[in-house]
């Protein structure tokens, strides 16, 4: 995984958090559901870019 990739799916990741806790906060369920999807979708790029990474070796 390239540290370009890497950040970029943490910092999504760290976004999707953020959006869920003032959703919380907000009682904005809308915002609580687009974190969770953020951080889920940050999730799945870091294991794809891991999955590609075993087979580069």
């Amino acid at each position: 995984m390239s540290a370009g990739d890497k950040i970029k799916a943490a910092a999504e990741k760290a976004a999707g958090h953020v959006k869920e806790t003032v959703g919380k906060a907000t009682d904005n369920d809308d915002l609580v559901a687009e974190g969770k999807a953020d951080q889920a979708k940050g999730a799945v790029k870091e294991t794809v870019e891991d999955v590609k990474d075993v087979f580069k070796k």
